[in-house]
């Protein structure tokens, strides 16, 4: 399952890149209810490998920070500019999504 994979990357990441966080169990995981994210086979292995997840209220998409902060940004970032292919606009996405700082991620979740 391809989510599954991701979530297991990211717990790796965590683990590696911010080993104050992983030590302390100060990190959580916020995803909405999509079926790919509530899959049994997906709850179960977040409670197996004991992450913690952020509950997320039913129909409200607006709440899901991509929704309110990531999408608009690279809205915003992009408009207007025009790419010759696919590949180079998954380049400047991820070049903007790069360029995020960490300040700028928790300020959206302090609003």
């Amino acid at each position: 399952m391809f989510y599954k994979l991701v979530l297991e990357r990211l717990r790796e990441k965590v683990r590696r890149k911010r080993p104050e966080v992983w030590k302390s169990k100060s990190w959580f995981l916020h995803h909405d209810n999509a079926p790919a994210h509530s899959a049994l086979s997906i709850r179960e292995f977040l409670v197996s490998k004991n992450i913690p997840v952020i509950p997320h209220p039913p129909c409200l998409p607006d709440l899901a920070p991509c929704d309110f902060f990531l999408f608009p940004r690279l809205k915003s970032t992009l408009k207007g500019h025009r790419f010759e292919d696919v590949n180079e606009t998954i380049h400047n996405a991820i070049q903007e999504i790069k360029a995020i700082t960490m300040e700028a991620i928790q300020r959206c979740f302090k609003k």
